[in-house]
């Protein structure tokens, strides 16, 4: 394959875009990662009144809680199996005025609740590399088609993790920009304060131009930034002589799995021998452990709020009933899976007038503690880094895991911390292990994404896995 650059130094726009409709729809029975194909034709042809730019006839995939004028919107779920919207999410306009051709809406876990895209309503996305295995998610079906060279480039969203988890099992990169850097004007909505925009891409370089375009102030979002966008891929250098590297030591001592321990450990060395100064950090292990209640009761508080419309009158497909109350209750029942109803449960819980103080403002407290706490740490550093995940990808069938182990509270829920301090991060390639990707996952301090991009180039230095697909997909 072939980074964004390259492809548009080798073909036309439309030899790109129709190579990647027939790719992606041939690819559909493996990976199921598509729920709507979108026409092509009219973007193809709007091209001609577009500037040349990094996106000028590139077909883009976006994950399908990215709203978009006149196509299904479902964001996986039966309840919004009927929503077209009129109207574009910010970054459809800003990709489509680059030259991005949409050629599908991906799947993901229903209302981008999830982290296996095993919830959607269209079925389970599979890994590209085992068709056995997960996806990741939420924007899992975005990353499988990145992985499988179907497109250089795709939206996702990332609430926990949901974009830099999907990353290291598909072996991809996968970029959260800081709070604020993307416009989330026109994505359905999980939690307010901890939403991101987020991208997958095979190289460093088609990052970097990625959130060029992407980044930037938007009036309609009041919580984009107003802060000059830098020019990333100008900047972009894979020198790291010198740069400070924070080793997440809690992290390491919660891996379970010895390979990914020495993968990782490999890393370290390379990064030592390309001039980086790494030591390792700690931060608080009660702090770590609350990450996970924390990120629940506020991101499913949130969520509870911002569907509260999806009730078949005002939003949705519509069951019938006797009344407007039944009406209600019949939509919401069949449209919603059952993780879907439990994460509402257990948000209207704590959002009870009783709980709120004990539960929804007690966790917002714990949240501030611990970005207090990562503040202090990477103070000295410019990217803190740890194995994005303690495994390859799983089983779709494995249940065995306890989720609520000290090891697995630390090790698989790190990455929430990108989203509570709203910090950027992002997901590379490290490694295969056994033939599977794991990723590792950098995180920079607000505003630095340029840190990320470079040390993500020379990751791509050490791996060679710049531009990687999974093989058997051709």
């Amino acid at each position: 394959m072939a980074t964004m650059s390259e492809l548009k130094a080798t073909t036309t726009a439309r030899e790109r875009v129709e190579a990647a409709v027939a790719k992606a729809q041939a690819s559909q029975p493996r990976l199921n990662a598509v729920v709507t194909f979108v026409d092509v034709e009219d973007q193809l042809a709007a091209l001609d009144t577009i500037p040349d730019g990094p996106f000028h006839g590139m077909p883009v995939v976006l994950k399908d809680n990215v709203c978009t004028r006149g196509v299904r919107t479902t964001a996986s779920s039966k309840i919004l199996d009927n929503y077209v919207p009129v109207y574009n999410a910010h970054i459809v306009d800003k990709l489509k005025a680059a030259g991005a051709v949409v050629i599908a809406k991906a799947s993901m876990d229903e209302l981008a609740m999830g982290g296996t895209n095993l919830t959607a309503a269209t079925g389970p996305v599979y890994n590209p590399y085992d068709r056995t295995r997960m996806a990741g998610g939420s924007s899992g079906g975005s990353a499988a088609l990145v992985a499988a060279g179907v497109v250089p480039f795709a939206v996702g969203s990332d609430t926990g993790d949901s974009v830099r988890k999907p990353a290291s099992f598909c072996g991809v990169l996968g970029m959260k920009p800081t709070y604020g850097r993307i416009s989330r004007y026109g994505i359905i909505p999980y939690s307010s304060s901890l939403d991101h925009v987020g991208y997958f891409t095979r190289s460093a370089l088609d990052a970097a131009e990625a959130l060029k375009v992407l980044a930037g102030r938007d009036d309609r979002d009041m919580t984009s930034s107003d802060r000059p966008v830098p020019d990333y891929a100008a900047a972009l250098n894979s020198e790291i002589k010198g740069r400070r590297v924070a080793v997440f030591k809690n992290v390491i001592d919660a891996l379970a799995n010895p390979e990914v321990k020495a993968l990782f450990e490999k890393t370290v060395e390379a990064l030592k021998a390309k001039g980086a100064v790494v030591e390792e950090v700690s931060l608080r292990e009660d702090l770590l452990k609350a990450i996970l209640p924390a990120y629940y009761l506020i991101a499913n508080c949130e969520a509870t709020a911002n569907h509260s419309n999806l009730d078949g009158i005002r939003f949705g497909v519509q069951q019938p009933g006797g009344s407007m109350e039944e009406i209600m209750i019949q939509s919401r029942t069949k449209g919603f899976g059952s993780l879907i109803r439990k994460r509402f449960v257990i948000g209207s819980y704590g959002l009870f007038v009783e709980n709120q103080e004990k539960l929804f403002r007690q966790a917002q407290r714990v949240r501030r503690l611990i970005v207090e706490n990562v503040a202090e740490v990477m103070k000295d550093y410019d990217i803190l880094i740890a194995p994005a995940s303690s495994d390859v990808a799983p089983k779709l069938d494995d249940h065995s895991r306890d989720e609520l182990s000290d090891g697995y509270l630390i090790a698989e829920n790190h990455m929430v911390i990108g989203n509570f301090t709203g910090y950027p991060s992002c997901t590379v390639p490290m490694g295969l292990i056994e033939g599977l990707p794991v990723g590792l996952n950098m995180t920079a301090k607000a505003w630095d994404e340029q840190s990320l991009f470079d040390f993500a180039a020379a990751m791509e230095d050490i791996t060679g896995l710049k531009d990687a697909t999974a093989e058997g997909i051709e």
